[in-house]
């Protein structure tokens, strides 16, 4: 028989719930449970493809597939106790493959995007549709397809890797396997593959696209089967400056074409081709394009959304 209710202070109770593995909710915590404003526990980072090129061409020399099953190198965020995450639901690398490998096929219970920076030959095989990957082209590999990749060209290549796997972890659904044969053999090709956004198409997209004051102008890309990850692609023209604001979604972005500098929150990022910029949510956003730019974008703004979280407020000042 318990004592709770013959508990002679509130001290006593306290002390003596606890036993139970309950906890009052009117006491004071280091975090508490309620606060007035969104806060993001990571930071605004900016990777550049020039440096992860290099440390990739040396990884071609010195590790093979047999060894590593993945050639990649992911980015971190740079906050104490975190070795893989990207942002809170978004995990990031860049990958590349050399003439002639193949890299063995899987699948998981995350969604998988890439967005192939330079490559001619290299194809990816999903759910045994194979199709190229181009320099240029967005390829998407939705949570539970077995997917694998290999390259008939001559020089090696390399892509961005988006995932959501931090939000798999959140929610604990991960599943991973590895195909019974290896490589998933191949059942067909399509060229026009639902998983595939070519490049030229891309660009045609977003040339005909209206330019708004915060994103420029903006294709959204269809993603039926991967509904945590929004996936757009902004067109910024040289000179284009956007109307700062802040939104309650983790966004991720990839240098398409162009040049030029964001400001995120008090960060100033120059960026160039193939750099990635991780932008935590609720935090300032500005952005300046030197010449004619084209930017990737991968959030978890369509989950905010489904959820009920989303919020976007425009914000005053110049942009850098």
């Amino acid at each position: 028989m318990n004592t709770l209710s013959t508990a002679p202070t509130l001290d006593a109770l306290i002390r003596e719930i606890d036993r139970y593995h309950l906890t009052p909710g009117w006491i004071p915590r280091a975090k508490p449970l309620l606060w007035p404003e969104m806060q993001s526990a990571f930071v605004p980072a900016h990777w550049r493809y020039a440096d992860a090129r290099s440390g990739m061409q040396a990884a071609g020399r010195l590790i093979g597939t047999d060894l590593a099953e993945r050639r990649n190198f992911v980015m971190r965020n740079p906050i104490p106790g975190n070795d893989t995450a990207t942002l809170r639901t978004l995990i990031c690398a860049y990958q590349s493959i050399l003439p002639g490998e193949k890299a063995r096929s899987h699948r998981h219970a995350s969604h998988a995007l890439r967005v192939i920076l330079e490559a001619q030959g290299a194809f990816s095989v999903v759910d045994g549709v194979k199709h190229p990957m181009e320099s240029g082209d967005i390829v998407l590999t939705p949570g539970g397809c077995w997917h694998g990749h290999g390259h008939d060209g001559d020089e090696q290549a390399f892509w961005f890797d988006g995932l959501d796997v931090p939000l798999t972890h959140l929610l604990e659904p991960m599943f991973f396997d590895e195909h019974p044969q290896g490589f998933e053999p191949v059942l067909q090709e399509d060229l026009r593959s639902p998983n595939r956004f070519a490049w030229k198409d891309t660009l045609q997209a977003v040339s005909e696209a209206e330019i708004d004051p915060w994103f420029g102008g903006t294709v959204q890309l269809p993603a039926p089967l991967m509904p945590t990850i929004q996936l757009t692609v902004h067109g910024w023209p040289a000179g284009w400056r956007n109307r700062p604001f802040r939104h309650s979604a983790n966004t991720i972005l990839v240098v398409m074409k162009g040049q030029g500098r964001s400001v995120i929150g008090d960060h100033c990022f120059d960026w160039q081709f193939g750099d990635t910029l991780a932008v935590p949510a609720w935090t300032r956003i500005a952005h300046e394009s030197h010449d004619d730019s084209v930017m990737f974008a991968m959030s978890d703004e369509q989950l905010m959304r489904w959820s009920r979280y989303y919020r976007f407020e425009a914000l005053d000042g110049d942009p850098v």
